[in-house]
């Protein structure tokens, strides 16, 4: 039997049943896990699947590179939809599927059409386990360690990374110094490696699917459509009897004037919009801000700095080991520090370390100097921007429209995320790597000024509360 643990909340004498509910939401985080995993495993087969499919322009390698942000958004918008009616839980199984059969088909892709195909499959579950994983969390989290556990979503997002790294490091077989693109092309790596890298994905993928299955859906996705008995179950194996009816009260409470069915244009409400267009800020933010070019085109940045191919796999696994580490450090400080703090922190940080970046490149530093310089970017985001803005997403945003919201959201982080990946070849060729990551510098100053101005504290607030200070 798993012991209940009491919490400090809004009211004394409240015990959670902190074991259930962190083994309900490290299950939904497992969406997280897959959306690290198979957003970062093609850094690592990138140079291998390049030669396979001959591709040598700017345009095709940043296609190749972004086509499964095409999926993202469209996981994203229809989440939005088919959540706030089918629930949250039926999604991220449908989630877990997709995950399933499109890790297998990128693996066994015999033309770059079809593997595009799969990679915009596969960015469909990316996109929906991006908005529903956090989400749910949110959702079934008492408010005093609600931060903590949204962040674990962003922990298994890292540990999927850092598997994906791992797995991409060992897999791929020794690539010689000098070695020339026919020769990469005629390895195993060029042949069957990079297929592999996509293809083990989907062992945790199923592991996923079976383990959905044995978590309850939201309690309130069930209060808000017309089942709060089964939400009330929910809440009371969460925090007991007491605890369900006050939780109960207050989200039909908020939910006083539910609509009847998602509709984007209730976004537009003079109320809503100024929440909607911050959300919207921090989601293209986190994403603009530039970090996830260090591993999505780790290749030429290390390469840069003087690095072969197989040096090139080890450091990125060195990166992923740095935001591995730092992820836990936000994690048991989102709820003490604050969510506001981490965030200047992190844009802060982050503006300095490519302002320095930059200049190793104008320079002509290499090796070691630009691996710290990457390495402490890469903690600066995971402690901050990776897992916070997560947190702030799936808590600012009022319970009758959350689902919509959050997918207008996360299609924006999407988005932003589509723009940079595919415009970091083309900036990277005219401007050089100096300075691209000195445009990554001024974003993450402007990033900064705009978190100071307009960011409020959300911590140790439930969703209710949170609704009724910032909406009314």
């Amino acid at each position: 039997m798993i012991a209940n643990t009491r919490v400090a909340e809004r009211v004394p004498a409240v015990f959670f049943n902190l074991g259930y509910i962190r083994m309900i939401s490290l299950v939904a985080a497992m969406g997280g896990l897959l959306f690290g995993y198979d957003w970062v495993v093609i850094g690592g087969a990138k140079p291998f699947y390049e030669k396979f499919f001959h591709l040598v322009t700017p345009a095709a390698v940043g296609w190749a590179m972004s086509s499964a942000l095409i999926g993202c958004l469209i996981g994203a918008v229809t989440s939005g939809i088919l959540s706030d009616r089918f629930g949250r839980k039926r999604l991220l199984i449908l989630a877990a599927f997709i995950f399933t059969v499109s890790s297998v088909g990128t693996g066994m892709a015999a033309n770059f059409p079809m593997f595009l195909a799969w990679r915009i499959l596969g960015g469909v579950a990316i996109g929906l386990a991006s908005v529903l994983s956090p989400m749910y969390i949110a959702e079934v989290a008492p408010s005093a360690i609600r931060g903590q556990l949204v962040s674990i979503n962003q922990l298994t997002i890292v540990i999927g990374v850092l598997l994906a790294q791992i797995m991409n490091w060992q897999i791929a077989r020794p690539v010689p110094a000098g070695a020339t693109a026919a020769d990469i092309l005629n390895s195993w790596n060029g042949q069957m490696g990079w297929r592999w890298m996509f293809g083990v994905t989907a062992i945790p993928a199923v592991f996923f699917l079976l383990a959905m299955f044995v978590v309850p859906e939201s309690p309130r996705w069930l209060a808000k459509n017309g089942q709060p008995g089964r939400a009330r179950r929910v809440l009371a194996r969460i925090g007991g009897d007491a605890f369900a009816q006050k939780e109960l009260e207050e989200i039909e409470e908020t939910l006083a004037n539910e609509i009847a069915r998602v509709d984007f244009r209730e976004l537009l409400d003079p109320k809503l919009v100024r929440i909607l267009w911050l959300g919207i800020f921090l989601a293209i933010f986190q994403q603009w801000c530039g970090i996830n070019v260090v591993f999505n085109y780790a290749e030429e940045i290390f390469a840069a700095a003087g690095y072969h191919v197989s040096d090139t796999l080890f450091n990125i696994v060195v990166t992923g080991v740095t935001m591995f580490v730092f992820t836990f450090v936000a994690i048991f400080t989102v709820d003490k520090l604050g969510r506001r703090p981490l965030m200047l922190f992190g844009a802060a940080g982050l503006s300095i370390t490519y302002l320095l970046l930059g200049s190793s490149y104008q320079f002509g530093l290499r090796g070691w100097p630009v691996l710290a310089l990457v390495g402490i970017a890469v903690a600066c985001y995971s402690v901050s921007l990776a897992p916070v803005t997560w947190v702030i997403l799936s808590e600012i945003f009022p319970n009758r429209i959350r689902g919509a919201a959050m997918a207008v959201a996360v299609f924006a982080l999407w988005f932003g995320c589509f723009v940079l990946t595919y415009t970091f070849p083309f900036l990277n060729a005219g401007l050089g790597s100096a300075g691209t990551f000195w445009v990554y510098c001024a974003i993450c100053a402007v990033g900064f000024v705009v978190i100071r101005r307009r960011l409020p504290e959300t911590k140790d607030r439930s969703l209710e509360q949170i609704e009724r200070e910032l909406i009314g």
